[in-house]
């Protein structure tokens, strides 16, 4: 089997050096993993990637990136005994919102393609190819991990076994209760919003404006607007329902939406493709503003509840928000915040909103906060609240007593990492490797990778930006 493998990588490097004949391209076979090449050209390519987001590695990229593209194939070698199945729609959608990133980030799809070097469908199929693995990938190392699961004696164990350097520092973390209102809008302001979102469906649907050039004067949507209001490819559990009920009923590109009222504002929309279950449109968004008036009068009733809670004792801050609290997330949890990342409710004070932070920062425990005006950052609209302070936790070395879910975590990922290593340990003891002179002298993150005893020959050099430029 090692003879035919070997044949096997001679023959990539043929073909390698055929194409440079065809092509004058500097082509080249870098790393051969069982049958699988490793080319050049996707290492360069993975490079640039990572120069563009803004990623720096702890080491020499020419020999982190091939290794990690090394370990990719051994997992995905796997997937293939394992028959692991990846759901189209899903790699379809993070490929759309990785593509639209990019577009916002640069500007336009055009300014993307020039970037790149590359049209948008050869961006497309190369994406869909490396989302598609990571998919893969994820799921194997989510089967061979998925026994791992942590005792309290485990957890206990771990941690008195933790250098002293390696006891993680928690900062402060706060445990917040939130009561909210969100002020009336007049009925003359959603009006005159109409009105104007009316205006401009008309304009379009007359050919007298195009829509995208709307969408970037006024809609209230920024990230989309400076797409001319496109937001990519989205299914229906994406969207807003209301959104969605009507953007999947569009056929005709050339014509605007009726107007649409969602939880985010009012929208018109247009159709620009469909494509099976998902849906490309432009939208413009306006939203009703608050008046000054309304917000005063929002803050006045919470200062009377606040009032009836903290002096008059006819309510707690927990009943008060069964009743009153117009923020659905909490109005059924005793107007508990729950922290997204962690799933718990505590927060540091980075994790909270903006407004929130500010008026906990100068409370203690128990304490309920005067009124105050702050942005919904679901609605993006001005919205009334009042905040308890349940605990605060100052800043402390981790231990078991206080942070149990925190060393948990650190366990369990220890423990999967253990087990993943050893798996590639074994994998790439099994399987055919090699190297080829110019990519062999690193210190690769796992041992085993060269198998003969051939003389290294130097390292490649990263290629510099102003050179990739060129």
């Amino acid at each position: 089997m090692k003879i035919n493998k070997y044949i096997i990588a001679v023959l990539f490097s043929a073909v390698a050096l055929c194409l440079n004949a065809q092509n004058n391209v500097a082509e080249e076979v870098a790393w051969v993993v069982g049958d699988q090449p490793i080319w050049k050209s996707e290492i360069e390519e993975q490079y640039n990637n990572l120069q563009y987001e803004k990623v720096s590695l702890p080491g020499d990229p020419y020999c982190i990136i091939p290794e990690q593209m090394a370990i990719e194939k051994l997992y995905l070698h796997q997937a293939e005994i394992d028959t692991v199945e990846v759901p189209n729609s899903s790699v379809v959608a993070e490929v759309d919102a990785r593509l639209n990133f990019y577009i916002t980030q640069l500007g336009s799809k055009e300014k993307m393609e020039q970037y790149f070097r590359k049209s948008m469908p050869e961006m497309r199929e190369s994406m869909m190819d490396m989302v598609r693995n990571s998919y893969k990938v994820r799921q194997v190392q989510n089967d061979l991990t998925k026994n791992v699961k942590a005792t309290p004696s485990d957890v206990r164990r771990y941690f008195d076994k933790l250098p002293a350097d390696s006891v993680p520092f928690v900062p402060t973390q706060v445990e917040v209760q939130i009561l909210t209102l969100n002020p009336v809008i007049p009925r003359q302001e959603i009006e005159d919003v109409k009105a104007r979102l009316r205006d401009m469906a008309e304009k379009v649907n007359k050919g007298e404006s195009q829509f995208s050039s709307l969408a970037i004067l006024y809609s209230e949507d920024k990230e989309s607007a400076v797409r001319g209001g496109e937001i990519g490819f989205l299914g229906r559990a994406q969207l807003d329902p209301e959104y969605a009920a009507v953007a999947f009923n569009l056929n005709d590109p050339k014509r605007v939406s009726k107007i649409i009222e969602s939880q985010y504002g009012y929208h018109i929309i247009q159709l620009i493709e469909k494509r099976g279950d998902r849906i490309n449109t432009r939208h413009i968004l306006l939203r009703p503003k608050v008046s000054d008036n309304d917000l005063m009068q929002a803050i006045s009733r919470l200062d009377s509840i606040r009032t009836d809670m903290t002096q008059n004792n006819k309510f707690t801050f927990e009943e008060a928000t069964m009743f009153v609290s117009q923020d659905k997330d909490t109005r059924n949890n005793r107007g508990v915040m729950v922290n997204q990342e962690t799933g718990t409710p505590r927060f540091e004070m980075s994790q909270l909103p903006q407004e929130v932070a500010k008026v906990i920062d100068r409370m203690q425990p128990g304490d309920i906060s005067e009124p105050f005006i702050m942005i919904d950052p679901k609605l993006n609209r001005e919205v009334v609240a009042i905040v308890k302070l349940t605990d605060r936790i100052a800043a402390h070395k981790a231990n078991i007593a206080e942070d149990y879910q925190t060393i948990k975590d650190m366990y369990e990922a220890a423990r999967k990492e253990e087990i993943l290593n050893d798996w590639l340990k074994q994998k790439i003891k099994d399987t055919y490797v090699r190297i080829e002179d110019g990519w062999r002298n690193c210190e690769f993150q796992h041992k085993g990778w060269i198998k003969d005893s051939s003389s290294p020959a130097p390292a490649r050099k990263p290629v510099e930006p102003s050179e990739q430029a060129e």
